[in-house]
Formats: C-alpha cells, structure tokens, sequence
C-alpha cells in the first residue's frame, strides 16, 4: 500500500465517521480486479453492530479477493492492542475473517486487515454515547449502500461464515435458528432493534422452503446494511413455455408501517407468496429474472450462488472444501425443506438433479442478478452489463444445454482437481448416501408425528401427475416424493460406481498391479462391507425400533418406489417385504384410490425421471 493509498484510505474512514448511515462498510482503496474471475487486491470490512457503544460484543468481517498470507485480523482500542476472540477463517474467493470484541472502554478503535506489518484495509469507530432504552424501529428500508464487488464479497463469506461450522450433520428447524446464533451471524443484532432475540417481539421469523431461502439469506443481508433488493412475481411455466416473470417487486416500493422488524417479516411474507419452484428456472438467457447464469469455474462459484434444479428443487452453496492428500474435497450447500426445516447437503448426483431435456425452464448455478441505484429508481442489470463488469461474477451461457456427463465431470473435477483414490471415492458416496438416508429417517419421522396428532386423518393427494411432485399443503409437508427419486437416483450412483472407475480410470489413482476387473471387484467388495456395518433405525408403528442395515436398504428399491405417501404406515414407508415381521405392525394404508394412482405413477420412479413440473 502506498503513502497516496493509506492517505486516500484514512479520508474514506473520516467520510464513514462522518456519515453515520455508512458505519457498516469501510472499504480499502486497492486496485479492484481487471476481470470478475481473476484475483486482485480487493478489500472490505464489515463491523456490527451499525451503532457501537461500551459494553457491545463487536464483530468484525474482513474479505479479500486473493488469498492472503498470514492475514489476520488487528484491532487497537484506547488501551492498545484489544484482545479478539472466535476467531475465524475461510474462502476463498472469496477469502475472509472474522472475530469479535468486546468493547469495553469508551473512546476510538482501529480495526485492520493486516498481512505482517501492511494494512491492507482499515477504518476507525468510535463508539456511541449509551441510548437510553432500545431505539425505536424505523418505518422504512432506505436504500444507503450498494452491491458492487466488495459487497458481494462481504455477502459470500457472511453466508458462509453463517454455516462455517457445520457439516452434514448439521439441521435447524427454521432458518432464523442459524441466525439467532451471535456466533455464527455476524450480522447478529446489527440493526439494535432485537430483530435477532429469540423469542423477542420484534424478532425476525424465516421458515422458509427451498425456493424462498435464497430470497430471505438475501434480503436479510440487504435490509441490514441498506442495499437493494427486489424479487419477480413469475409464472411456473410449461414444457412449451419457459416461467416468465413481469411483475419486479423492490424494498422501496412496498408500503412500510408497524415498525420496521414487524414490516421486514410481512416484506419476508410477500416474498413467500411470490417464489415458487418456478422461479429459479427462468431461460438462462432471460434479462427479466432475479437469477442470471455463471461460468463453472472454482473463482465463479461462490457461497450464496444457488443451485436450480430441473425439477423446481433449490440449493444455496455455502462452502468448498479444499481436497487433500487424504481426502476428497467437498462443495455443501443449504438445503430448505417445505416444513421449514435445513440442513446442509453435499455436491453428487444423489443430492443434485441436472438435466436438460424434456423439462421446464433452465437449470443450473446461477447468482443473483444485482441491482444498481440509478437515475432515482432501482435498476437491475442487463446481461450485456454483467458480461465485462469487474464488480461482478459474470454472465455465461456455458450450462445451457449442457451435456448431463459434461456437467458433472465439469463439477467432479473442480471439487477434486486431482485424480482421486478410488477407495477413498466410494467412501465419500456411501457417507452421502448413509446421511441421505439418516436426514429420510427425520422427514419420515415428522410425517408419523402429524398422523399420530390426528388419528384417522387422510392427507389429500394432488390431482394429476406433476402435482405430485410440487409444492402443495399437507402433502407437501409431510410426502417425500423428491426425496425418494433422489434417493433413488444415489442408490443407482453409488452402486454403479464400481463399473464407472472401470469406464474412466483416467480420474482415479489406481493401485499398482492391479486389472481394473481387480479394482472393481475390490470396490464391490468394500461397498458390500460398508453397507452390512452402516445402519439407520426407525420407530415402527408398534413403538418399536426396526434397524435397518444399508445393505437391506439398497435390496428395497423397488419397493421404494411406492414409499412416499404419508397415508401408509412407516413400515411400508422404509420398504418392508409384504407378510414379513417388520410389516406384521403396520396399521394404516393409504385409500385405494391413492394406491392406484401411484402405481400408475410408478413408471417414472422406475425410471428416476419425474414429470415436469
């Protein structure tokens, strides 16, 4: 950094000191990168809460886009050197850090990004006088900041700072469970209003499903640091007719009373309204769409990109891990469910659909198309204005009628850009699938719980075929039949991979003096193993546990090709054979004219193909 740099840097913190209303975003003065995918010295810095005063637990974000070495960050505070604490990395692009701190003397703080002795990017704050009493809500979300590179960087790494500690495992009964954690959202209370208080009157509520989460991540973090943010009411459309979306919605044309965490959740409950399965499939080419398509490269793709599936299912990508010497690398992404429910996903064919053919609309990645103030309104960008702008990931058309093969040995190859173990390979699948199958055991689970609250109970089937397959009431909520081709669709994978190491020995390290018959027979072998030991245990119909090892599950398939319908009982629901002693317990079947139907629908779980929707 230069002396001009560090000068013209200190005027742009005076500025911020100077207008409140910027407090939440201090940007450096270095040189932005010459193309959306490249590196480059590009730097900014979030601190929370908007209006500091003694006593507050600060947070602290910083986001670069090239990797930095031994960067951290440094805070010094009226007595020196203030001590930080959780301590956090990760990215990149792009790469970032966060902390918090305790402030707990009055006077100005110094926060920087440092690498060594440079400052890379740094602002002062000085605290606030204490307020008496909690500020009162505003009655409107001005527009005061907007999205250009640095912001879109701070939105990546606070998406995925919001999940860095998580794998898998990990699943939240409402989106607002993730951030009502002060440890995970950085944008914790940021506003001062309670709007992150569990429990609290002016907290914010998101239980949103897969279509809508995108939507809240992001008008949440708009609302919070001011920027825009607009959504389109769109058609669901037809094989013949791609969804169309006319009608743009933004924060500042909706009406604002009632106090503004109360009037964010009824903006939140618009929204709801307006996305559907159909919204994120818009033509990629299509300028009048909230999403625009990106290129399939590691620069490109980063956390809050949403993933579009061609059956109306949605995914946020939230973190890449890096591949090692030992192990695989990995993509995750949040995935929402109708009842409000999310967890985290891995990236294989088991968890993400793509095709191209014989369905409605365009699939694929696709990041938010951003949106500038200008001339007194709000205008979202062009194509044309995304193709060479350096503020933003650009527009491509790379994935429009993308091979299926293509597509995936194109995503394989950036979450594993060396050539795997084949071992190793298989023990990533079958983990993916033994947790598909462990995350079914819940979804299975909550259906038993709303038919055992109402006893007797029929949970209306949608008319026609495709209906089946979306997003409507009860069934909705407690029929799985999204998860079951997914479901069936990694049984195939996963058993299949054997022969696909055969096929394409080129992206695998194979042993030494071994055939590929060998290998293969030694990867059937090792799958065999693994699915007699691994299990999952549901609760039959008697109150009884039935384990089931995975092995016994793989057997099922055809049989789990008619488990969807929460009308039948959980033992026909995990695939019992008829006359067994796992399905003596069963007490409840689905009407009759129910079972017909989805025999006739059966087909195209054979398949693993569904009908457009």
């Amino acid at each position: 950094m230069t002396k001009n740099d560090a000068t013209l840097g200190a005027k742009l913190a005076r500025l911020a000191l100077a207008l409140p209303l910027l407090v939440t975003l201090a940007f450096s003065a270095a040189r932005r990168p010459q193309t959306a995918g490249s590196a480059g010295e590009n730097y900014g810095l979030l601190i929370s809460p908007r209006s500091i005063k003694t006593g507050d637990n600060v947070h602290i974000l910083a986001v670069s886009e090239s990797a930095v070495e031994s960067g951290r960050l440094e805070v010094k505070g009226p007595a020196g050197e203030a001590h930080l604490s959780a301590m956090r990395n990760g990215g990149g692009p792009p790469f970032w850090w966060s902390a918090e701190l305790a402030a707990e003397m009055s006077g100005p703080y110094t926060v920087s990004l440092v690498r060594k002795k440079a400052v890379l990017a740094g602002r002062e704050v000085k605290l606030a006088p204490p307020a008496s009493g909690r500020p009162k809500a505003g009655l409107g979300w001005v527009v005061e900041n907007e999205w250009d590179r640095t912001t879109e960087n701070l939105y990546a790494a606070w998406v995925e700072a919001l999940f860095s500690q998580d794998d898998e495992r990990s699943s939240w009964k409402a989106l607002h469970e993730v951030t009502q954690d002060p440890h995970k959202n950085v944008l914790h209370d940021h506003l001062g209003l309670g709007e992150d208080d569990p429990g609290g009157k002016n907290a914010v509520h998101m239980m949103p499903d897969c279509a809508d989460a995108p939507y809240f991540l992001r008008a949440y973090f708009a609302w919070k640091m001011r920027l825009p943010f607009g959504f389109r009411q769109c058609s669901r459309g037809t094989l013949s007719r791609a969804p169309r979306c006319p009608e743009w919605y933004t924060n500042v044309s909706q009406e604002w009373t009632g106090g503004e965490t109360r009037a964010f959740n009824r903006f939140l409950g618009r929204v709801m309204n307006a996305i559907h399965s159909g919204t994120a499939r818009t033509l990629l080419e299509d300028e009048e769409s909230d999403y625009y398509p990106v290129p399939l490269t590691r620069n490109t793709m980063r956390p809050g990109l949403v993933f579009a599936d061609p059956y109306g299912h949605t995914l946020i990508l939230v973190r890449w891990q890096a591949q090692t010497e030992d192990t695989p690398g990995q993509l995750l992404a949040a995935d929402a469910q109708p009842d409000g429910t999310i967890g985290l996903r891995r990236f294989w064919r088991g968890n993400f659909l793509f095709n191209t053919k014989g369905i409605i609309g365009n699939p694929g990645f696709k990041a938010f198309r951003p949106i500038r103030k200008e001339r007194g309104g709000l205008h979202p960008l062009t194509n044309d204005e995304l193709q060479d702008n350096p503020d933003f990931v650009p527009f491509s058309l790379q994935q429009k009628n993308m091979d299926v093969e293509a597509f995936y040995d194109t995503m394989d190859r950036l979450i594993n850009p060396a050539p795997l173990d084949p071992a190793a390979a298989l023990r990533e699948l079958f983990t993916a699938f033994h947790e598909q199958l462990l995350t079914r055991v819940l979804s299975v689970s909550n259906a038993e719980e709303y038919m055992a609250s109402y006893p007797g109970a029929v949970v209306p089937m949608p008319a026609g075929t495709a209906a089946v397959f979306q997003d409507l009431g009860q069934w909705e909520d407690y029929s799985t039949p999204n998860r079951d081709m997914r479901l069936l669709i990694a049984m195939d994978v996963l058993l299949g991979f054997p022969d696909r190491v055969a096929r394409a020995p080129q992206f695998y390290v194979l042993p030494k003096r071994r055939t590929l018959e060998q290998v293969k027979q030694e990867l059937e072998a090792l799958l065999g193993r693994w699915s007699r030991e691994a299990t999952i245990t549901y609760t039959r119909s008697d109150g009884k546990p039935q384990v089931l090892t995975v092995e016994e599950i793989l057997k099922r398939g055809d049989a789990l090709e008619m488990a969807y319908n929460p009308n039948d009982c959980i033992e026909i629901r995990w695939g019992a054979p008829e006359g067994g002693p796992e399905r003596a317990s069963c007490g409840r079947r689905a009407p009759i004219a129910q079972q017909e139907r989805m025999r006739t629908l059966r087909a195209w779980f054979h398949k693993r193909l569904r009908p457009p929707t």
